[in-house]
């Protein structure tokens, strides 16, 4: 293997933040420096390439302290606007999942359901500043005589609350379809019978982990923008599956790497954090998240090139192979192409659509991207990479 041409540290990069003088661009617009300077002119411009994604994402929730009440109890059942929250922490604290419906939601039983609240919106509603109500029983101990509690809260009274997401930031996803003959509801949207249209959930060339495939700089502690504030990978999410197959720049053909993430719920925003319903599914929650690559070489300027028409998924039915776990593609589409409004499936044009929003990943990518210039937030490299295998 050739030496690299360029070699820069995160201690050179940070202290080029600190002056001034970084060259900071998002993802977009890195597609067009390395073709125009090609990988090694762009990593001797570009310091810091930002990236971002805004999406459901369900494995998402929140730890919260309520603190005690007087006189104190142990809260083995909690909820939070109704929704239940888990009660097997400790004595007052909880974890309030983004998929978890109000306790008397009639779910699919008049199908299909609306799922109009659940923990997400709880979240949500706690990072607007509006109450919470927030009801708890226990079974009454000597340190803890209290059986009963019901009081409102809003975020600014909770002593601690934590944003810890199981699995974010997924590394591609599938392009969903429906070939049976009648709607299906998906947590990919509502699909029409016969193929008549085609979701899909990535942000593509802006998706953080499409811009650092092998996960080169990204691991534990490595500093994010999460929900508005800043946070930090904590390790690689559930379902990670870096082995996925790979295009020849890297980038996965189907899902493959995931991020476990966690952050200070009280430094974010409603803006990123938002519930979700989704008609005969359930409810979760959209989450903004972003991350800054740092180009440490030509490898990293050429990895954080990529652009929609190199970045590709698989075509699935989502009326019988994926609920049957029948691994079967119907074609491989681009996010070029995704993006267009329009692919061809099984020989005809059917219009697609996006559960990801790229307005809001753009933003967030530039809204990192003036942190950075603004000197407010810096890079921190990973204590441990993820892993790429």
């Amino acid at each position: 293997m050739s030496e690299t041409k360029v070699n820069k540290t995160y201690a050179e990069i940070n202290a080029r933040i600190q002056a001034g003088e970084a060259v900071v661009v998002t993802a977009e617009e890195m597609v067009a420096i390395v073709k125009k300077e090609g990988a090694v002119g762009a990593a001797r411009k570009v310091d810091v390439v930002t990236t971002g994604t805004f999406s459901p994402m369900c494995s998402s929730g929140a730890f919260i302290n309520f603190g005690h009440s007087k006189p104190a109890m142990k809260a083995s059942k909690v909820w939070l606007n109704d929704v239940p929250a888990y009660g097997g922490l400790a004595a007052v604290d909880t974890y309030v999942g983004a998929t978890e419906p109000t306790e008397d939601d009639p779910l699919n039983k008049v199908f299909p359901g609306e799922f109009r609240y659940g923990g997400g919106h709880v979240i949500e509603d706690l990072v607007a500043g509006r109450k919470v109500r927030l009801r708890a029983t226990g079974y009454g101990t000597d340190c803890y005589p209290n059986r009963q509690l019901a009081t409102e809260i809003t975020l600014a009274d909770l002593p601690y609350a934590l944003l810890c997401n199981p699995r974010n930031g997924y590394q591609n996803y599938n392009c969903a379809v429906n070939f049976s003959d009648k709607t299906i509801h998906t947590y990919m949207g509502t699909l029409k019978p016969q193929g008549r249209n085609a979701n899909y959930c990535n942000a593509g060339e802006l998706s953080p982990l499409m811009n650092d495939p092998f996960y080169l700089t990204i691991g534990l502690g490595t500093r994010i923008f999460l929900g508005g504030g800043v946070g930090y990978v904590t390790w690689h999410g559930t379902q990670h599956k870096p082995a996925a197959p790979r295009a020849d720049n890297g980038t996965p053909r189907k899902p493959a790497g995931t991020l476990m993430v966690q952050g200070d719920l009280k430094q974010m925003s409603s803006r990123w954090l938002r519930g979700i319903s989704m008609q005969g599914y359930g409810c979760t929650m959209s989450v903004g998240l972003g991350i800054p690559i740092p180009i440490l070489n030509e490898t990293m300027a050429a990895y954080t090139g990529v652009s929609d028409h190199d970045i590709v998924t698989q075509i699935v039915d989502y009326a019988h192979d994926y609920p049957n776990g029948i691994a079967r593609s119907y074609g491989e589409v681009s996010y070029a192409q995704l993006k267009s409004g329009q692919i061809e499936v099984n020989g005809k044009m059917v219009p697609t659509a996006p559960i990801s929003s790229v307005v809001r990943a753009r933003e967030i990518a530039e809204t990192l991207q003036q942190w950075i210039m603004d000197r407010k937030f810096f890079l921190e490299k990973p204590i441990v990479t993820l892993p790429s295998s």
